[in-house]
């Protein structure tokens, strides 16, 4: 049976106190549904997909002093010395960087709360649910009992069925530099992990930001029937910059150029995958500037009328795109994203785009079987479902907590 099917793309914006209790969180998730609400179809299956790393600012819950700091290096610098009781056993038993330990201390209430508050908006809204990304650990199941791999932190997809239960999850394979040593320093995912999920709304392979630029992701979902990739991503610099990762240092591209050759090139260029969703959050974190535009995309005959990135050409292939903040010359273009960009101190500063992107598409039906469960997926459904909870919180000691707070502060004055 032909499936007929309606995809929404949310472009969010995002700020530091976002994520500075679980309330603000399900709040600014919320607001997401919202925002595609008005986009959702009773007449037929929708999904709607989110964007990469939206909970990895949750290390900020329960520190709102934290959000009001200039830097994220400085937040998390702080954040780790403030929750030592917990952040050092870690580095220490688990032999992993501070950056890692400060994550792994959050991991099961964090990642509790993202699960628990997504399945609950999939379920309200009524949706096939790709939840974004976020760092979370692999975990399993022992006795009945949540468990999690020491050590292990990587940026994972979780899409959900419309009644809030678990269809697939998948690891984030290429690492930008910002995600490895020295920057969140995640665990990358393995290739041979990679797996499509067959449901009303597309043969659903996951190709989390950087993947979908890499021939060996989109080859390996394409020999496994994928006909709908989902891109979410986080683009961590100013949209109209040169690309971060050239294949030719000698020979920089402005980013949008470079952005070409991930959803769009996949869908115009691919024999399998029929279309792929790719939102893009935007927003200033502290110092970190994010910012794109997020696209719908197919075959040329899918979208034959011509539309473009800021800084390309005119194309076919964009079934949906959302414009970016402006149009103009190049030049004006470059300093327009730098007026944009987080401490800026232009009067333009943090005034991103925000949109939501549709489109009804069209498949056949599906002869794909489903994967079985991973030992990881099993637990994140016991997780979902509540069959089982994370462990409890280790106690803290909040007097020293503060002490060293405070004694951190004072000593930073010192030194001004």
């Amino acid at each position: 049976m032909t499936r007929h099917f309606r995809v929404i793309a949310v472009q969010p914006k995002w700020h530091p106190h976002d994520f500075t209790s679980d309330g603000a969180f399900r709040a600014w998730m919320r607001a997401q549904l919202d925002m595609a609400r008005p986009h959702i179809r009773r007449d037929r299956p929708t999904l709607v997909v989110l964007t990469e790393l939206n909970a990895m600012p949750l290390i900020l819950c329960g520190a709102s002093w934290a959000a009001r700091l200039r830097t994220f290096s400085q937040a998390g610098t702080l954040l780790f010395l403030a929750r030592l009781p917990g952040t050092l056993p870690l580095l220490l038993r688990e032999r992993v960087s501070p950056a890692r330990a400060l994550q792994l201390d959050g991991t099961w209430a964090n990642t509790a709360l993202y699960l628990h508050t997504c399945r609950a908006l999939a379920r309200e809204y009524g949706v096939y649910l790709c939840c974004g990304s976020a760092p979370m650990p692999r975990l399993a199941l022992r006795g009945g009992r949540l468990t999690r791999e020491p050590g292990t932190l990587t940026n994972q997809t979780v899409i959900l069925d419309p009644q809030g239960d678990l269809i697939g999850v998948t690891d984030k394979i290429h690492l930008t530099p910002d995600e490895q040593q020295g920057g969140l320093d995640l665990t990358p995912g393995r290739l041979e992990d990679l797996r499509v999920f067959p449901t009303p709304v597309g043969d659903l392979g996951v190709a989390i930001s950087l993947d979908a630029f890499r021939a060996d992701v989109i080859g390996r979902l394409e020999a496994q029937g994928c006909t709908v990739l989902l891109q979410p991503d986080a683009n961590g610099s100013a949209w109209t910059a040169k690309e971060g990762l050239p294949p030719d240092p000698a020979h920089l591209r402005d980013q949008p150029v470079a952005w070409l050759e991930s959803s769009h090139q996949v869908t115009t260029t691919s024999a399998q995958i029929r279309y792929a969703v790719n939102p893009m959050v935007v927003g200033n974190l502290l110092d970190l500037t994010f910012d794109g535009q997020s696209a719908i995309t197919g075959r040329p005959e899918d979208a034959p009328a011509p539309r473009h990135y800021v800084l390309t050409d005119p194309r076919p292939g964009f079934i949906a795109l959302t414009p970016w903040v402006e149009e103009g010359d190049p030049d004006t273009l470059r300093r327009t994203g730098e007026h944009l960009a987080a401490h800026s101190g232009h009067p333009r500063e943090n005034a991103y785009r925000t949109d939501v992107l549709h489109a009804d598409l069209t498949l056949p039906a599906s002869r794909l079987p489903q994967p079985p469960r991973t030992p990881h997926e099993n637990a994140v459904q016991a997780l979902l479902s509540g069959e089982a909870a994370p462990p409890a919180a280790p106690r803290r000691w909040p007097a020293v907590i503060t002490a060293l707070l405070l004694t951190v502060l004072a000593v930073r004055r010192r030194k001004r």
